[in-house]
């Protein structure tokens, strides 16, 4: 029971952690938006994907302070990281901004998709916010290669990047 009560803690630490990102890097890509980079288009559409990640991040805040799990001790690093990618891919463009959306999703597809995979009926609740959480992801990736996101030239080294940072930062989060 000790071993799926840590599971369950992961599982929320991260998603925390996970959520908490996207919406620091919408915050960025919003910053460049409203600074340097004029597209009311493409502001328009991360401003209405950002209130689905608040929403996602509201819920997992709420569970870290209910079962009171320690949040991750690298949120202040992600919040940076999170604006920096955010801002930087904007500043390179609107296809750009679109791939980071749709690399971010790539990986949080999968991750959501196994914690769904683990979670059993002691966890209804929460596998069932995963599970709505997991098809807004997967809606905003549609919508980021409807605006543009490409994986051709430049655009593939960037996605390998963006995938393996997603994907470092989950394995820490997980554990510190």
């Amino acid at each position: 029971m000790n071993n799926l009560k840590n599971k369950i803690e992961e599982f929320i630490r991260v998603d925390h952690a996970g959520e908490r990102g996207a919406v620091k890097i919408y915050e960025g890509q919003l910053l460049a938006l409203n600074t340097l980079v004029k597209d009311e288009s493409l502001k328009k559409t991360i401003e209405e994907m950002k209130i689905h990640e608040k929403e996602h991040c509201d819920f997992f805040e709420n569970e870290i302070k209910k079962r009171k799990i320690e949040p991750t001790k690298l949120l202040p690093l992600w919040d940076l990281l999170g604006v920096g990618l955010g801002f930087g891919s904007t500043l390179l463009g609107k296809k750009a901004a679109m791939l980071c959306t749709a690399s971010v999703e790539e990986v949080i597809d999968d991750h959501y998709q196994s914690q769904i995979n683990q979670l059993g009926s002691e966890e209804k609740d929460l596998k069932k916010k995963i599970i709505k959480f997991r098809e807004d992801e997967l809606h905003h990736k549609d919508i980021a290669y409807e605006k543009g996101a490409t994986k051709k030239g430049f655009y593939s080294i960037m996605d390998k990047i963006i995938k393996t940072g997603s994907k470092i930062a989950i394995n820490i989060s997980e554990k510190i």
